[in-house]
């Protein structure tokens, strides 16, 4: 997964100083399981608040800690309700590449990491899901960009104008998403095999006709069509890999909150047209907005007002 500059800089921005390192921080197991805050029913616990505050310390944060974590941890689960509302899941691929990148800048390996993490009380675990927030949340930004950027036909109809006449072209795909699921209870004990079927299956995948036929008789496999999807459209999370597939074969398995899936490319066909104008322009705005720093700030500082306006918080 290639990591953008930006993203990079926020993970990084985290400022961990092995330094600064005391001894181990405690840990009161009887806490673990007390909610701290309730997010639309999502809870946060005191453990959580207390290995984000760890993390704080470590970043040589001061102030309140207790409460500053709680802040952090309340807007983090907006974000990942956010995430699941729109779809958007990482996997443990991308969350691992970032984590051994942070390693690497501080002049650590991934195992040395883990050990100042776990000795400050952070934890990995903790340390990756921070991780995975920055990760999909700016992927939900980058929606957001395209959605409140997107210009009317009659703005995309004068465009094209001012450009000659031309409508821009875009790559429509007719896709399928097979989906090897893994309750939520079971992820750890059986994702590497789910991996292995899926992987498996892929291999023996000869076209979107005959995809039922080979899931049928597997346990816990889904196969869904998706329809038509202009490039513009793609989900951030597949696009790439969308794009690098051909017609007839199948993306790479990706890690997801329901399993293990892949999407198969059934058809292709270039489109011309209004609508085609108007998706490809926005995207073209959409990239400029997002450029600056201080703009994509703005966005999400905003982002969060509108989802925190919309919840139920409820600080015990």
């Amino acid at each position: 997964m290639k990591i953008s500059k930006r993203l990079l800089a926020a993970i990084l921005a985290t400022g961990i100083s092995v330094a600064f390192l005391g001894g181990e921080a405690p840990f009161n197991p009887a806490a673990a399981n007390e909610i701290a805050v309730l997010v639309d029913s999502n809870p946060i616990t005191t453990y959580d608040v207390q290995r984000r505050a760890a993390f704080l310390k470590l970043q040589r944060k001061k102030g309140n800690l207790t409460q500053m974590a709680r802040e952090e941890l309340t807007e983090e689960m907006l974000k990942r309700m956010e995430m699941k509302r729109r779809g958007i899941s990482i996997s443990d691929k991308e969350v691992d590449t970032a984590f051994a990148s942070f390693a690497s800048r501080n002049k650590l390996t991934p195992a040395q990491l883990s050990e100042v993490l776990n000795k400050a009380g952070v934890t990995p675990e903790h340390f990756k899901t921070f991780i995975m927030v920055q990760i999909g949340w700016n992927r939900a930004l980058s929606a957001r960009f395209r959605q409140t950027g997107m210009i009317s036909e009659q703005e995309a109809v004068q465009r094209m104008r001012q450009q000659g006449g031309a409508k821009p072209s875009a790559t429509e795909y007719l896709l399928q998403q097979v989906i090897f699921v893994i309750p939520a209870d079971k992820r750890q004990a059986i994702i590497a095999k789910r991996r292995q079927e899926a992987n498996a299956f892929r291999s023996r995948f000869q076209n979107c006709g005959n995809t039922r036929q080979l899931a049928k008789g597997m346990i816990d496999v889904t196969v869904r069509d998706l329809g038509r999807v202009i490039e513009p459209r793609l989900p951030n999370d597949w696009a790439d890999d969308v794009k690098k597939t051909g017609v007839g074969q199948t993306t790479p398995i990706h890690d997801t909150e329901k399993g293990v899936e892949f999407l198969a490319v059934c058809s292709t066909r270039q489109v011309s047209d209004d609508r085609v104008a108007q998706l490809v322009f926005s995207m073209e705005d959409a990239e400029k907005k997002q450029g600056g720093d201080q703009q994509a700030d703005k966005v999400s500082e905003e982002y969060l007002k509108e989802l925190r306006a919309n919840a139920k918080i409820v600080n015990r």
